[in-house]
């Protein structure tokens, strides 16, 4: 027999790209945001879903996202309460990038069982290296206030940096001030760029691609340190770049415990355009 659900139940969003045994192995509940190529509208969910973003992307196709509703987030709550849950956190990504934060924090005030949502200010595995070590505190058997601490604490520690082509889908989508995109493109600049208090900022400003990534290897390094250190490489149509960049670091980290590499989903993918690629920096805490 299975060991009973922790009183803790701890669901996120999909912009967390947790692997998917991770999901099942740490009963983890993901609401999914949604994403429109076109007329078509579907949740987010695969890597099938990125490629035919990126595809969408070069081809000028529309593509928008939305949060998941605030029903989505009251129906999550009722099934993992009605599953013995006696208390739930809810992890999300920045509030400054997306509403769904918002929404989940609407349908907390009517779930059936105490719920406390976190905005980490984070995203992608930013912010799921923040639900896995919610996770692990509440199969210890720690309270709600403890779990969040957890995670709230793995949330603060960790860095995100990425390089993207080109700042334009940032620009269509808001996230990224137009003068900032107008200024990068005019000067035929490969931008690197960092989730600060919530939001994507500019970091640097490097001339070729091939440089943009090395610089991207060496803070990523300088980052993590001697420590224990959890890395994910993120990527969108950029596979290879992505697989040479992880082989490189695996080298360099003497204290890496885990290098999680993965195609960013749709969400975020529409966001940032093909070619991306990203490491996420994560320190282990103490224990």
């Amino acid at each position: 027999m299975s060991a009973p659900a922790p009183p803790v139940a701890i669901v996120t969003d999909s912009t967390a790209y947790l692997p998917a045994e991770d999901v099942e192995r740490h009963r983890i509940t993901v609401v999914p945001l949604s994403v429109a190529v076109g007329d078509r509208v579907r949740s987010e969910g695969g890597p099938e879903e990125a490629a035919e973003v990126a595809e969408a992307l070069r081809h000028r196709v529309q593509v928008t996202t939305s949060r998941p509703t605030p029903e989505a987030f009251a129906e999550a709550f009722r099934t993992v309460a009605e599953a013995g849950a006696r208390e739930i956190l809810s992890l999300h990504l920045s509030a400054e990038l997306s509403g769904t934060f918002e929404a989940a924090e609407l349908a907390a005030a009517q779930a059936p069982v105490p719920v406390r949502v976190l905005d980490t200010r984070m995203v992608a595995m930013a912010l799921g290296y923040a639900v896995l070590a919610a996770a692990s505190a509440a199969e210890r058997g720690a309270g709600l206030d403890e779990v969040a601490a957890a995670a709230a604490a793995r949330a603060e520690a960790s860095s995100g940096f990425f390089y993207v082509d080109t700042l334009e889908y940032l620009r269509r989508g808001g996230r990224i001030g137009a003068a900032r995109a107008m200024l990068g493109s005019a000067l035929a600049v490969k931008p690197l760029l960092h989730l600060a208090d919530g939001s994507i900022q500019p970091l640097e400003k490097v001339r070729t691609t091939s440089r943009a990534i090395a610089r991207l290897e060496e803070i990523a390094v300088a980052r993590a340190g001697e420590g224990e250190v959890d890395i994910a490489v993120h990527h969108l149509a950029a596979a290879e770049r992505a697989g040479e960049l992880a082989d490189r670091l695996r080298k360099r980290l003497p204290g890496l415990r885990d290098l999680h590499q993965s195609e960013v989903g749709a969400v975020i993918g529409a966001h940032v355009g093909p070619g991306l690629l990203g490491v996420v920096v994560s320190p282990r805490s103490p224990r």
